[in-house]
């Protein structure tokens, strides 16, 4: 049988961590479609893992201004 390539899904707070954001700010990201979201049979958001870290990729990081 060929193995099978699962993406992992990550919840809403992983995502936050690794974004360094608020859990609801990445609520508002997927409603406003800037990532896409899967529910679960229980209706929880989930993140394709792979999404998210091509996304980080991109992601400027935030520089410090001068003092």
């Amino acid at each position: 049988m060929p193995a099978v390539d699962i993406d992992p899904l990550l919840t809403p707070n992983e995502v936050a961590q690794m974004f360094r954001v608020d859990p609801k700010t990445v609520t508002r990201w997927a409603n406003a479609g800037k990532i896409t979201t899967v529910r679960t049979l229980g209706g929880h958001r989930r993140f394709s893992e792979r999404e998210i870290r091509t996304l980080l990729a991109v992601v400027p990081t935030q520089v410090p201004l001068p003092a």
